[in-house]
């Protein structure tokens, strides 16, 4: 699934995110997602969300 739209995320989700230090090497961060940062229907970068360990990034990949 496409993490550029928002109607595809949801908490509980579980995702791959590209943390802000980690933009330049592409390095994925699994978590569930918590909360949803974006408040746009779609970004072209992913939707920012936070996961439950605290963690801020834009979604990349949709795992379930």
């Amino acid at each position: 699934m496409d993490g550029k739209k928002r109607s595809n995320i949801k908490p509980g989700l579980r995702v791959n995110i590209v943390l802000k230090q980690d933009q330049r090497t592409g390095k994925l961060t699994e978590g569930i997602v918590k909360d949803l940062l974006t408040k746009s229907g779609t970004h072209p970068h992913g939707i920012k969300v936070r996961l439950e360990s605290g963690e801020v990034g834009r979604v990349k990949e949709i795992l379930d």
